[in-house]
């Protein structure tokens, strides 16, 4: 095993400044709760605050002392708990929120399963992508346990149904198949019955087929499947270049959907204008790109294959969060990582970016 030393200096200055400056625009996006009847700013400034971000940097602290061969030794066990606590949104302990049953209510916090079954999913697929790199074997069996793994995190997403988390877990997979040595024929199987699926779920789901014809026509229906997309354009708009001022958000008072959540980037990009937004995506795209930079110099196949997927998990999520308030993806409902409302979300953001940090340690210079 390489030699183990500090953890990587550029993967966490990014995640902190996403974390701190995320927190500062959530704090400016909340104002505009307070305009809004039934908001509770303290309670939900103080959930993330205390669960997000103090919770979270204590499980990256953690987790970023935890032996990284630890996570392949428990996968399969960690894996199976998430799949657990995902069949419970379907208990009375499951609320339904925005359409979709993706959340367990424990009286004293929410939580949003998906979340830990995002690192579950990365970790267990990792463990056999890493034990299974044979050139000469059979077509099933190569992509056989690949599909099944998949398949078993589609099904338990797509009942709920959270289609924005799927494609989240479902692109990393995907990075994850092919950095482990996938033939392009392969990739391309595996893409050609992804598009057939996802096809015949959004033929099948009403909400999912209004979400791209808003997106091939976001000025069809302004008052309704494009009143958000419209608000959030206007929003971004009228940052123009350097923005109205940090806290000066005109649409976060008004008529915003989701200020704290779907659309924060929208009050960020009003506030900061286009210099911010540049700075803002630079931010995430030194986070993605640093760490590919170290899953290419890991010590073993394992590590390396982790360090992709929670990369992807956190940068494809977070640019489909800012390419749907920009009309450039569909509208998911996606969060944007590190800075939308949500503490047990961010929690377990850090919580992986910690094993990214262990991982670090042992990478070649």
């Amino acid at each position: 095993m390489a030699k183990k030393r500090a953890v990587d200096s550029y993967i966490l200055f990014a995640t902190l400044a996403l974390v701190i400056g995320g927190f500062l625009i959530f704090l400016s996006a909340s104002l505009g709760l307070l305009a809004r009847e039934g908001a509770e700013f303290a309670d939900i400034a103080t959930s993330q605050l205390l669960l997000g971000i103090v919770g979270g940097l204590i499980a990256l602290f953690v987790t970023s002392n935890i032996p990284y061969r630890f996570w392949k030794q428990y996968s399969f066990y960690i894996f199976i708990l998430a799949c657990v606590l995902c069949l419970l949104v379907f208990t009375p302990l499951g609320i339904e929120l925005n359409g979709a049953r993706s959340w367990l209510d424990f009286g004293f916090t929410t939580f949003q399963p998906a979340e830990a079954l995002k690192i579950g999913y990365v970790l267990y697929l990792a463990t056999w992508l890493s034990q299974r790199r044979k050139a000469n074997i059979p077509f099933l069996v190569r992509i056989g346990p690949f599909v099944a793994i998949t398949s078993v995190v589609a099904l338990l997403l797509l009942l709920q149904p959270d289609m924005g988390t799927f494609l989240v877990i479902g692109s990393a997979g995907g990075a994850m198949f092919f950095a482990s040595g996938a033939r392009f024929k392969d990739m391309g199987i595996l893409a050609l019955a992804g598009v057939i699926a996802l096809s015949g779920f959004i033929v099948t789901h009403p909400h999912a087929l209004d979400r791209i014809q808003t997106f091939l026509d976001p000025a069809k229906d302004p008052q309704g499947a494009g009143y958000q997309i419209q608000k959030s354009l206007i929003a971004v708009g009228s940052g123009q270049v350097l923005g109205r001022g940090f806290g000066q958000s005109i649409q976060k008072f008004t008529t915003l959907p989701e200020p704290t959540s779907d659309s924060i980037f929208a009050v960020f990009a009003e506030e900061f204008g286009f210099v911010g937004s540049v700075v803002l995506v630079l931010g995430f795209l030194t986070f993605a790109l640093r760490s590919l930079f170290i899953a290419a110099r890991t010590p073993d196949l394992f590590s390396g294959l982790v360090v992709v997927g929670i990369a992807i998990l956190i940068s494809v999520q977070s640019f489909l969060n800012i390419g749907a308030m920009l009309a450039v993806f569909p509208l998911s409902g996606l969060p944007l990582i590190f800075i939308s409302h949500g503490g047990s979300a961010l929690a377990m953001a850090l919580a992986s970016v910690g094993i990214m940090l262990q991982i670090s340690r042992y990478a070649r210079t």
